[in-house]
């Protein structure tokens, strides 16, 4: 399945292509909207010209910066998220020998799967779950357990960026995350 999170058959390409690119993406999805949190890789990819992990993880933190700074910038807070961006990098780098799918594919359960994503940089549980049901949904990446792990995302329907392939969906996920703060409030 090809991705449609971003909304920009650009940026999209990137996250098909770039394994490292989900990752970022899913990395920049906090207080900033999800299409543009994924066009985040895109943005880094063509200012910067890969996204190799290590290249990212050695590269000159303010250079680095200031290339995520650059209007349109990566996230609303980018300084903080460039930084966040290269420590990501950095433990592909260092823990996974510079290839992101290992995070996934030696995974041994959804159990383990989780435990490796809520140690990345701001990745916690809730976050670490929708990655879960991401992969399970939009990769085929389904390790044994993944549906207790990722618990309510896992499920069909439109919850999350995990269920995101298009403008259509896209619109059904705010619908969903609208409803359910009203709901909150009541």
């Amino acid at each position: 399945m090809a991705f449609g999170i971003a909304n920009d058959v650009a940026a999209d390409l990137v996250l098909d292509e770039h394994p490292f690119a989900p990752l970022i993406g899913m990395l920049l999805d906090q207080q900033y909207g999800m299409e543009h949190a994924f066009r985040g890789p895109w943005k880094i990819l063509s200012r910067f010209g890969t996204l190799d992990p290590t290249t990212i993880a050695e590269a000159d933190p303010e250079a680095f910066t200031a290339l995520c700074s650059t209007p349109p910038a990566i996230h609303r807070y980018p300084a903080a998220m460039s930084a966040r961006v290269q420590e990501l990098a950095r433990i592909v780098r260092d823990d996974y020998g510079n290839d992101p799918t290992r995070l996934w594919n030696e995974a041994t359960s959804g159990a383990d799967l989780l435990k490796r994503l809520t140690a990345l940089p701001g990745f916690g549980k809730q976050k670490s779950q929708i990655f879960v049901a991401l992969l399970a949904k939009q990769l085929g990446v389904r390790p044994d357990g993944w549906e207790a792990v990722a618990g309510d995302y896992a499920l069909e329907g439109y919850r999350s960026v995990a269920d995101v392939v298009d403008a259509s969906s896209l619109q059904k996920v705010r619908e969903f995350k609208q409803a359910k703060k009203a709901a909150a409030r009541a």
